[in-house]
């Protein structure tokens, strides 16, 4: 699994690339959406500067390791497409069949070595391997909206949820005059705090977040997003009690056999907004099964696996495009900037050691 370095590519692209408590969400992010190294405002806001941010939330340096999502564990499988999904894309990955990947569990920030959180964002991370040598990467997340809609809104957040110095937790009164200020935010943290996150990765729900574009056969274009559906869970082990409880819930789970995920794609209609993560479409937009995410393996993190895999929103099947959130390009030249600083580092030992658990 060689991968090729991403230093300066096209942002919208399909070549193979290398490689929540509100305070966990706010030190952390969801998922380092961020932006390019262009010219966005007053001043140059760029990858640079806030994967800069995203170390300094972090505690302490950890060369090797991704800068936000560095505590993960390895896994593989397949995806078994049912076919389904090519009335809505010509991507190959939706003709039935059954499709190679591999991927990576996570929880959000840059410590790879903090205790497990229940609240703290969970991500999974998949690369599928498609014929003609394309690739789908996803980057999900556990909630079904992001706490910002613009590169600008994240790294202002990033700042006003900032750990005070003096106490060590971010400040409540920064905080609360940050949300009234900022309605959109507001409203997504309403939705991420009805109900509480699931109690192991297994019984998780994930989301895509972003809207995308899907284009059929016949050249029609829809706008898509995507999640995946815990289907028919086994009975949970239940986290451990240790600093890698959910994380050890996980291998327990995986070894006692695979773990299963519907892949549903929910079709827009003309008005729900494609720009904007922040925003949910109506609960009555069709949906649409087109095949199951299976992860029958598990293991440490390495070179040999995932840890050089740049889970990059942006490879994508033709088929597949990018809708006009600016958030999609945000997250491509974060991941990549992560990836070019740890490319250069020593690699640790993943700190979910499976063969402890």
């Amino acid at each position: 699994m060689t991968d090729a370095q991403p230093s300066s590519f096209p942002l919208n692209r399909r070549t193979m690339l290398g490689g929540a408590a509100i305070a966990a969400l706010g030190a952390a992010g969801l998922g380092g959406f961020l932006v390019t190294e262009n010219r966005i405002g007053p001043w140059r806001l760029t990858a640079r500067g806030l994967v800069d941010r995203l170390q300094d939330t972090a505690g302490g340096s950890f060369p090797g390791c991704r800068r936000n999502h560095a505590k993960g564990v390895a896994v593989a499988g397949y995806f078994e497409s049912n076919g389904n999904g090519v009335e809505l894309s010509k991507a190959s990955v939706f003709r039935a069949g059954r499709y190679r990947l591999d991927g990576r569990f996570s929880l959000a920030g840059g410590n790879p070595h903090m205790p497990d959180v229940p609240t703290a964002p969970r991500g999974l991370g998949l690369r599928l391997f498609l014929p003609g040598r394309e690739e789908w990467r996803m980057a999900m997340i556990n909630v079904p909206v992001f706490l910002d809609a613009t590169a600008q809104d994240f790294y202002d957040r990033t700042l006003a949820f900032a750990p005070d110095p003096a106490t060590g937790k971010p400040d409540p009164a920064v905080m609360k005059r940050y949300i009234e200020t900022h309605p959109k935010t507001a409203a997504a943290l309403g939705i991420i705090e009805q109900g509480a996150p699931p109690p192991t990765f297994a019984t998780s729900a994930f989301f895509g977040l972003n809207a995308f574009r899907f284009t059929d056969g016949d050249g029609v274009t829809v706008p898509v997003r995507w999640r995946l559906e815990p289907d028919s869970p086994p009975p949970a082990t239940g986290p451990g009690s240790g600093d890698s409880a959910l994380f050890d819930g996980l291998v327990a789970d995986l070894e006692r056999g695979p773990l299963r995920w519907r892949l549903v794609v929910v079709v827009g209609e003309p008005g729900d907004p494609t720009d904007d993560a922040t925003q949910m479409w109506p609960s009555n937009r069709r949906a649409v099964h087109v095949g199951t995410v299976v992860l029958d393996r598990v293991a440490t993190e390495s070179a040999g696996n995932v840890q050089d895999v740049n889970f990059d929103p942006l490879v994508l099947p033709n088929g597949i495009e990018p809708s006009d959130d600016p958030l999609l390009h945000a997250r491509s030249a974060a991941y990549s900037e992560s990836y070019r600083r740890r490319a250069g580092e020593s690699k640790p030992l993943g700190a979910v050691v499976v063969k402890e658990v």
